[in-house]
């Protein structure tokens, strides 16, 4: 891969990982309730999850949205009702032990499987990787290029995810009352539903363009 090709990929990948979206809010707000340490594999899970779906869709699955792309509409409605779900999930939650994602409704951060396998339901996660692979994968290089896209995205996303759960953390005590808990969590909420309102019009663009 060129070298500017490689420093523009660099730069899509910190700039789609640093950003709010889904995976970045869940991180704060499970930040704030676990703690750093506790959330670690949720971070290595979501920069895992995400190197997968790079190697699937890079090697195969985006041919058959091509094809198919009322299948890919679908994928959208179906993350978008999940994700709001998961956003009222944790608006409601009323303590440390109600936290992000459905782990966390028994007192559990959410694990590395459970935040690799939420990638699959993640609408920013499908545009990020889908974007990365049309943009950098070069025609005749997809076998070669598809690894470098994976491993730039590990490198550039883990420390950008981190400081979101990071921050969480840093907020940890300030939630210890209920009061502010509670704010706090229909504030994550709120923001969550905002970070998917983009790849919700994404998702049905080619519906109302039909």
């Amino acid at each position: 891969m060129q070298t500017e090709i490689l420093l523009a990929l660099l730069s899509f990948c910190l700039v789609s990982t640093i950003t709010p979206g889904p995976n970045n809010m869940m991180l704060l707000s499970s930040g704030a309730t676990f703690g750093l340490r506790r959330t670690v594999p949720h971070i290595l899970g979501i920069s895992g999850g995400c190197a997968v779906m790079v190697f699937v869709l890079g090697w195969g699955l985006a041919g058959i949205f091509d094809r198919a792309p009322a299948l890919y509409v679908a994928l959208h409605i179906a993350s978008t009702a999940y994700l709001l779900w998961l956003a009222w999930r944790i608006a409601t939650s009323t303590g440390p032990s109600t936290g992000p994602g459905e782990a966390a409704v028994r007192g559990e951060p959410l694990g590395a499987l459970g935040a690799a396998a939420f990638q699959w339901v993640n609408p920013k996660a499908w545009a990020m990787v889908l974007g990365a692979v049309a943009s950098f994968a070069r025609p005749g290089h997809i076998a070669m290029d598809v690894p470098v896209i994976a491993l730039v995205l590990i490198i550039v996303g883990l420390p950008s995810i981190t400081l979101w759960a990071g921050s969480g953390s840093m907020l940890k005590g300030v939630l210890a009352r209920p009061g502010a808990l509670r704010i706090f969590n229909w504030s994550m909420a709120a923001l969550l539903v905002a970070s998917i309102l983009p790849g919700v019009w994404r998702g049905v663009a080619p519906l109302v363009s039909a």
